[in-house]
């Protein structure tokens, strides 16, 4: 059987094949705790679900404009004229079945075969495959220590086929906030190379300290080049509703309108009207959620120093990246959550996919009980894989027999 070339271009996804294997060990019977979902545990906002059930049962749930509603590109509008403190209009904004949808969508108006994308390491694994998917080579560039990009590796690696730099900032999986000096880093590098931002900020109000600066809010002349994607996704914990957008200049936007009124169609009635009364009263639920995530940081922080697995501090996002690499074999960080999930029942992304293979990411968005017993278990893991086996090193499913 024959499929399009664009198909052998995407990579099998290890986050999924962890995630099936973690479920089947579940239904299995077996206590597996998983550091590997990039989701809030918390409910969506009262407004957001009251505002749902509002549209619903008015009965008027019904296709919208393939850009979206206008009071939600309005609210949106409105939003990032305040919080990106750079003017945006209405008609510069798409509204998007995601996030992701939002992103692939400007990948697929901007970049053409024989592009490159510029990806500052590490990186969310979908980057690399949307930008493949459309044809363009992914130019992967690796950081300083593990986490901060590498701006002057960035500059060497452009070409004239450069298109593009895609940033994310808070960062996944590093939760690394790129400081002032490195976002106006970009933003020169654009400017002198004539190349587009794609700036996923979808993590952004999730800072624990300062503020992620857009590269919007930079110049009028970095806003002119700048493709903000963001959703209600992480900060409204409104990962079901399938809600984002694009802001962009608006032959873009519009471009990415068009592509989709053609590929997907309207964005969901009843999430852009969740999404739009979110915007337009922020919900008291956030400042809630952003403090437990802060608290759960610097607990998983402090189990991992105690481990003697010192990390880099994120500023941002819901995510530590560390770094493992005293404890590879052969098959790095792809080898080591495997035996962590066979001996341990514990679930961690490896490194390898966001491009670091000598990282494993651990996600923090779970309860505080939950990430002090996968403390445990990590620390367990690793002490039988150094030699120093003891009776806590047994395998997590021994307990539950």
């Amino acid at each position: 059987m024959r499929f399009a070339r664009r198909i052998d271009r995407i990579e099998p996804s290890i986050t999924l094949a962890l995630d099936e294997k973690a479920k089947a060990m579940r239904a299995a019977g077996r206590d597996v705790i998983s550091m590997a979902v990039g989701e809030p545990d918390f409910p969506a906002p009262e407004i957001v679900q009251a505002a749902a059930v509002e549209k619903v049962r008015s009965g008027d749930v019904r296709y919208t404009p393939a850009a979206g509603t206008p009071g939600l590109r309005k609210a949106v509008a409105e939003h990032l004229s305040h919080s990106r403190r750079a003017p945006y209009a209405a008609e510069e904004v798409t509204i998007c079945h995601s996030a992701k949808h939002a992103l692939s969508g400007a990948i697929f108006a901007l970049i053409e075969e024989g592009d490159e994308v510029l990806v500052p390491l590490p990186a969310w694994a979908s980057y690399f495959d949307l930008v493949r998917c459309a044809g363009g080579t992914p130019v992967l560039v690796r950081p300083h220590e593990g986490v901060r990009p590498d701006l002057a590796a960035l500059a060497r690696a452009a070409t004239p086929r450069t298109r593009a730099i895609l940033i994310n900032s808070p960062n996944n999986p590093s939760g690394y906030v790129y400081t002032p000096a490195e976002i106006e880093g970009v933003v020169r590098l654009a400017l002198e190379r004539d190349l587009w931002i794609l700036s996923d900020e979808i993590y952004r109000a999730l800072v624990y300290g300062g503020e992620a600066l857009s590269p919007a809010s930079v110049s009028p002349e970095a806003r002119a080049r700048t493709a903000i994607v963001d959703g209600a996704s992480k900060v409204f914990a409104m990962t079901g509703y399938r809600i984002g957008y694009l802001a962009a200049p608006r032959p873009l936007a519009a471009a990415v309108a068009k592509l989709h009124s053609q590929t997907t169609g309207s964005p969901n009635a009843v999430s852009q009207h969740a999404f739009e009364a979110a915007l337009r009263r922020t919900p008291p639920e956030l400042e809630t959620m952003r403090r437990a995530f802060a608290e759960r940081r610097d607990l998983l922080l402090a189990g991992l120093a105690e481990l003697g697995l010192p990390c880099a501090r994120p500023e941002g996002a819901f995510y530590v990246f560390l770094d493992v690499s005293a404890h590879l074999d052969a098959r790095g960080s792809i080898g080591l959550c495997e035996d962590l999930l066979e001996q341990q029942d514990l679930v961690l992304i490896p490194g390898a996919a966001f491009g670091v293979d000598t990282h494993v990411r651990l996600s923090y968005a779970l309860s505080s009980a939950a990430i002090q017993e996968a403390l445990r278990r990590l620390g367990a893991f690793l002490a039988a894989r150094r030699g120093g086996a003891h009776a806590g090193s047994q395998p997590a499913r021994s307990r539950n027999q």
